[in-house]
């Protein structure tokens, strides 16, 4: 089982790359975007910028959560913030039963939503489901930031983590292969690549300057994450599909 030993310190990096994109349309975490931007703008990492961070009423909760499973004493370690966002093999050690428990009392979602969506929600738990951000986005259809609305496909394909392929880069406008989120009859899935043009913000990493066709990004509410390797593409489509099986159990 994975021990502590060291505090990541750039974990919390990578945590509000992803965390900007919702909390820029003011669907998640405090309001304090401009604070968010000013730290991503100037590359700075401190207890400040994690107290920020904590404030995200769903998101930090699951980091806590993952953290705790493990015996990682930092919630922002990066090996926890990797699992909730991409994921890996710290997910697997979390129980349904210690799951449920979150979601129940940690989160409230039994009191939350009504008896029948929460019995729903709860008995995808030992079929399968994982603490990684994909299962929220796509099984418990009441948002759960400021926004309380059900997702819709838009919002769903936008709020999922998801990732493609550099295609060209020109200037500032970077063309990807992605996959969209498609439904088909009654059940949602993946569609076939195509075209997702995205622009680089003043805000987004120096990384960005340097990509090359072939590089894989992460996205998140349309925003550029992270540059990514093929292996963490590969895990971000095996979880993202193992809860899209358990939304379409449902639909």
């Amino acid at each position: 089982m994975p021990q502590d030993t060291t505090i990541h310190r750039d974990g919390v990096a990578r945590c509000t790359r992803y965390a900007f994109g919702p909390n820029k349309l003011h669907l998640c975490g405090p309001d304090a975007n401009a604070e968010v931007f000013a730290y991503m703008k100037e590359g700075i990492v401190d207890p400040g910028l994690e107290k920020l961070l904590s404030r995200f009423s769903t998101l930090y909760p699951y980091l806590e959560h993952i953290a705790r499973a493990n015996h990682i004493r930092d919630p922002f370690d990066d090996r926890v913030v990797h699992a909730y966002w991409i994921g890996n093999e710290l997910l697997e050690t979390i129980t349904p039963q210690s799951f449920y428990t979150h979601l129940a009392d940690t989160l409230d979602l039994k009191h939350k939503y009504t008896p029948k969506e929460f019995e729903q929600l709860a008995r995808k738990l030992p079929q399968g489901a994982r603490m990684h951000h994909s299962f929220h986005v796509f099984n418990a259809y009441k948002r759960t930031g400021h926004d309380a609305r059900f997702h819709n496909l838009e919002s769903m394909d936008s709020c999922r983590i998801s990732w493609g392929t550099v295609a060209t880069v020109d200037g500032p406008t970077i063309t990807l292969k992605r996959k969209p989120l498609i439904l088909n009859g009654h059940h949602i899935g993946l569609g076939e690549e195509e075209n997702f043009v995205v622009t680089r913000q003043l805000q987004d990493d120096v990384e960005f300057d340097e990509l090359k066709p072939g590089d894989v990004l992460s996205l998140h509410w349309g925003r550029l994450c992270e540059v990514i390797s093929k292996q963490d593409a590969r895990l971000l489509e095996h979880y993202t599909n193992k809860h899209i099986a358990l939304t379409n159990l449902t639909l």
